[in-house]
């Protein structure tokens, strides 16, 4: 099964799938994988563009390899803002989307408290494109103790 977890960021995508996934499972965050490929001391959510542009490559590979797999295993996809045309092909994939978010106050307070200023903009056009989404499973939770 193919989970699509989106969601504005600091909003708890990587708190629910560490809740829901079990060691087997496949996890494709971009954060992680940029993480892993960074030198020592990198920061976990400010990537240089060169470093970005390798990971997110290496994140389409690692998605087009794990949809060989879906029967055989569950994978957990991170994309915050997911296009019409992923949506799509999400869809196509039978997977479950699950949005998390659990109001724009707390994941303004986080952001600030734990992310970069330039995240403020990202949060914004999250919030400003929620309304224009057909609506998914939400996760409406107000702490990361799920």
């Amino acid at each position: 099964m193919l989970y699509v977890v989106t969601g504005p960021p600091a909003a708890g995508k990587s708190s629910w799938i560490k809740a829901h996934a079990r060691a087997r499972d496949v996890v494709i965050d971009l954060d992680l994988m940029a993480l892993a490929m960074a030198g020592p001391g990198a920061d976990h959510h400010q990537h240089d563009p060169t470093l970005l542009r390798i990971v997110h490559r290496a994140r389409q590979a690692a998605i087009h390899e794990a949809e060989r797999h879906l029967a055989s295993t569950d994978v957990y996809l991170i994309h915050t803002m997911p296009q019409a045309k992923a949506l799509a092909r999400y869809k196509r994939l039978g997977a479950r989307i699950v949005t998390v978010d659990p109001g724009e106050e707390i994941v303004r307070r986080r952001v600030r408290d734990m992310r970069q200023p330039e995240m403020e903009r990202v949060v914004t056009v999250w919030y400003r494109q929620a309304g224009r989404r057909t609506p998914h499973a939400l996760t409406p939770q107000a702490s990361r103790a799920w």
